[in-house]
């Protein structure tokens, strides 16, 4: 939903991945090309594995490699193809707490962005805005996050604030469910091809507000601290 200039609201269904970064699932052969998990998909995309790539990415800020489990929400790769608007890593220490919550934006223009945000983030965070993701916003502004564990419910809320106030806010909102070969094929055949759609619903929503008169706001702050490299979308 955006509330900046014009009041838009949007509803996208499909489906996302909850899992343990350092136990990626292993779903059944027929089953692969809608289930694609690869480090070339997050962060700088030269990690041999997501956790890898994680690891490396505390560690240029200063923050230790969780010695406990790492939670990532994503969507997968589905026939070659993966878009991920927001993923979200819950880092843990080894006594089960909260150490820090990583939270991985993508843009349509092929750019990523991580911030790193203290176990506070489960209530509420705020970060500095600093890539570019809509066409309608500058690179400007402040992000309130409210992204807490999964659990009976998954309710992530990440609100955009401009000087002239709240500019736009982005829920994800579902239900776990077991990642069965039954429950996977039937996410596919409700949401085929669920990465491309979601992208191209984003370029759809974009053209309408753009002929409706929401100016865009050119590309012009800084570039993303994490651009994949050729040949990795």
């Amino acid at each position: 939903m955006r509330t900046a200039r014009q009041r838009y609201t949007l509803d996208h269904r499909t489906y996302y991945w909850l899992v343990d970064l350092d136990r990626l699932p292993r779903v059944a052969r027929p089953l692969r090309p809608v289930a694609g998990f690869s480090a070339r998909d997050h962060f700088d995309g030269r990690g041999p594995t997501i956790r890898a790539a994680l690891d490396r990415f505390l560690a240029a800020r200063g923050a230790a490699a969780p010695d406990g489990r790492v939670l990532m929400l994503t969507q997968a790769r589905v026939l070659g193809y993966v878009f991920n608007p927001l993923t979200v890593y819950w880092c843990h220490a080894a006594d089960g707490s909260l150490a820090c919550v990583v939270a991985e934006v993508h843009n349509t223009y092929g750019g990523r962005h991580a911030y790193l945000l203290g176990p506070e983030a489960a209530e509420g965070a705020t970060a500095e805005k600093a890539f570019y993701v809509s066409p309608f916003f500058p690179v400007a502004g402040r992000y309130r996050m409210r992204l807490p564990v999964p659990g009976e419910r998954l309710d992530l809320t990440v609100h955009l604030d401009l000087d002239a106030g709240r500019a736009f806010t982005a829920t994800v909102k579902g239900t776990p469910r077991p990642a069965t070969s039954a429950a996977l094929a039937a996410a596919a055949l409700r949401h085929p091809l669920a990465p491309l759609t979601a992208a191209l619903a984003i370029r759809f929503h974009g053209i309408r507000l753009y002929l409706r008169g929401l100016p865009v706001v050119p590309r012009t702050g800084p570039r993303p601290c994490h651009q994949p490299q050729e040949g990795t979308k």
